[in-house]
């Protein structure tokens, strides 16, 4: 990875050296960031996916857009574990996309892949989301739909011929959980778009940055609705750790322990 020497990436890599502090942020709005992964299909060169990290209006500071989140990266350095590649024709969403990492790595590697990139229509953040998807030459792969939570979801679902069920094989999220206002919306989201097939999935990956209880909230109130979580694994951001999610860490651990982790889990319609 690199960010051109970008300040926020800077100061990140210091506080990791001096204080093993986790960055859960990198780049800042304006700046270029280059992205080499880790594993890539066997079929296929590895990529660099080059972005400019987004800004948003004023007026839409608080979608934190101005970041490469750390939850952004672990999925795309995971991407294998979606098991993509497998041959079907999917078509993949990506929810609060930000600069679109995930999704254009996705269109960039899996062929048959058709990736629909979204997230608040905030005309800045729309506008360097599709330069992302130029830029990295994905287009006829990829395309970029404003979408805000909860509201009709017709515009986003694939215009690519589906042989049944509308919606999408597999939604993506990466740091959406962390306003809990929002959640309801959320989910309202993933009830329209997730595709009512028995495998269709959503995997969300969330930072602990805003706490557990957040996270934890989120989770009782996906309890119940006609969604199904199916894992909850707390993920080591650089190694190979995993353990059961667990809310009552909260009571424990520091922030130098919550940044070491990741939350994925996984969801599925309970009957189709």
């Amino acid at each position: 990875m690199d960010s051109e020497c970008d300040p926020e990436d800077i100061l990140s890599s210091s506080l990791e050296t001096l204080y093993e502090y986790q960055p859960i942020t990198h780049s800042s709005a304006g700046s270029l960031f280059t992205f080499h992964p880790k594993h890539s299909p066997p079929t296929s060169p590895t990529p660099t996916i080059s972005l400019i990290t987004p800004d948003t209006d004023a007026a839409n500071w608080k979608l934190h857009a101005s970041s490469i989140w750390v939850s952004a990266l672990f999925l795309a350095d995971h991407l294998a574990e979606l098991h993509l590649g497998d041959g079907l024709e999917l078509n993949v969403l990506e929810l609060g996309a930000g600069a679109g990492l995930p999704g254009i790595l996705i269109a960039k590697l899996y062929h048959n892949v058709r990736v629909t990139l979204s997230d608040y229509p905030d005309q800045k953040l729309m506008r360097t989301l599709s330069d992302n998807v130029k830029r990295n030459d994905v287009v006829n792969r990829c395309r970029v739909v404003p979408y805000d939570w909860g509201s009709d979801p017709s515009p986003l679902l694939p215009p690519y011929p589906l042989k049944s069920t509308p919606g999408f094989d597999v939604i993506l999220a990466a740091d959406t959980l962390w306003n809990p206002e929002l959640h309801s919306r959320f989910i309202d989201t993933l009830r329209l778009t997730l595709k009512r097939t028995t495998s269709a999935r959503a995997h969300l990956i969330a930072g602990l940055h805003t706490g557990r209880y957040t996270i934890q909230a989120f989770l009782r109130e996906m309890g119940e609705t006609k969604l199904f979580v199916e894992s909850v694994v707390e993920r080591e951001v650089s190694g190979e750790g995993r353990r059961e999610w667990c809310v009552e860490r909260a009571e424990s651990e520091d922030e130098r322990e919550r940044r070491r982790w990741v939350v994925w889990m996984t969801i599925k319609w309970k009957s189709v």
